[in-house]
């Protein structure tokens, strides 16, 4: 009998999820806009970088290859690299000097994540070019040539103050082919981009890769210092401008990260690091989640063999947890098996997540390339 209630409780919770959460399983991709503009508005691109030698080289040439026809220069903030960051950077812009920059970061200070530190220096040095956009994006992403035309010509066409693209994650290797399909799904299931673009509704979300964000917006929240301590930036920043503003989040295939996560160790860690910070490092918060994951995720497939009503319900909520992943695998390009197979790749992100817990207790949360930012 607990069994089949257990599995009732599950179909309740994926039939809300599949008709009341702002249809966020159906992984559209956004439309490119064209700008109508005659005098398009000048544009600062700012890339915080930090040990990018293998992939930034690229993501330079995408951005100096831009379109778009309005003024536009792009700002490298040397994060205290030691490979050779530096040096690919000025080889990828030779010869673009009056549209590029390079910036060496100063010491971080106390109360700063290293990210927030490098923009803000980006964006006071972008300032004096008096941009009336910053678009904030990081060193593995490789823009479309059309990229910042569309983005550009959506905040104006929609008077919007914050546009974010959710970038085409890499999805190459064994480990990135079971897990990262799900990460794009767990992330807008978080923050439906429904929700994300009514300005009725509270919740505020950014894709980090990709965020262009109104100059005046910018600076009637304080400026990059407003949110100098986010591990979760890209969501904090949607959240300040959303309070007086309107954002837009959205989905392209255009433009893509190439960061490559080849093993499920290197994919765990990439969960691991802001998992327990999203949960504000509550134990109870952590506890709450789990339990939550394990009836909807993992209980359909376990009742399921319990026989009897449990057989049914638990078989029911588990094949609509197939249908609702599978527009996203669709997306990505995989086969429909992986979707009955979403419970385990459920698992493996509670088990990031406790991962995350531990580092933070530990004195170690938040790790990025040898920086521990959350503790």
């Amino acid at each position: 009998m607990i069994a089949a209630w257990i599995g009732a409780l599950s179909i309740c919770i994926w039939v809300y999820l599949l008709a009341a959460r702002g249809r966020f399983w159906l992984t559209n991709a956004a439309c490119e806009m064209k700008l109508s503009s005659a005098s398009p508005p000048r544009v600062a691109v700012v890339v915080p970088a930090r040990n990018e030698a293998d992939v930034i080289e690229q993501s330079i040439h995408s951005l100096l290859e831009q379109d778009y026809v309005g003024q536009l220069h792009v700002f490298v903030v040397d994060d205290h690299s030691t490979d050779e960051t530096a040096s690919v950077v000025r080889k990828a812009a030779a010869h673009k000097d009056e549209h590029f920059t390079v910036i060496s970061a100063k010491p971080l200070p106390a109360g700063w994540t290293g990210k927030m530190w490098a923009l803000a220096q980006g964006v006071e040095q972008a300032a004096e070019l008096n941009p009336a956009y910053f678009l904030f994006t990081d060193a593995d992403i490789v823009h479309a040539p059309d990229s910042i035309t569309s983005l550009v010509a959506r905040a104006q066409d929609s008077e919007l103050d914050l546009v974010s693209m959710m970038v085409l994650l890499r999805c190459s290797s064994l480990a990135e082919r079971a897990l990262i399909p799900a990460f794009v799904f767990f992330f807008f299931m978080l923050y439906p981009p429904e929700w994300v673009n009514n300005p009725k509704r509270r919740t505020a979300a950014a894709a980090g890769g990709d965020i262009l964000v109104r100059a005046d917006a910018l600076a009637r929240i304080g400026g990059i210092g407003a949110i100098r301590n986010e591990l979760i930036d890209d969501c904090a920043l949607a959240r300040k401008i959303k309070q007086n503003g309107r954002v837009w989040l959205g989905l392209t295939t255009s433009t893509r990260s190439i960061r490559g996560y080849d093993t499920f160790e290197s994919v765990g860690r990439m969960i691991s690091r802001t998992a327990f910070n999203q949960l504000r490092h509550s134990a109870c918060w952590l506890i709450a989640t789990i339990l939550g994951l394990a009836i909807t995720y993992l209980a359909p497939a376990i009742v399921a063999f319990f026989g009897g009503w449990a057989t049914l319900w638990g078989s029911v909520a588990w094949l609509l947890m197939s249908i609702a992943f599978l527009p996203t695998l669709r997306f990505y390009s995989r086969s429909w098996f992986w979707a009955p197979l979403l419970l385990l790749i459920a698992l493996f992100y509670m088990g990031a997540t406790v991962h995350s817990a531990v580092r933070y207790w530990l004195g170690r949360g938040g790790e990025w390339k040898g920086r521990s930012q959350d503790i």
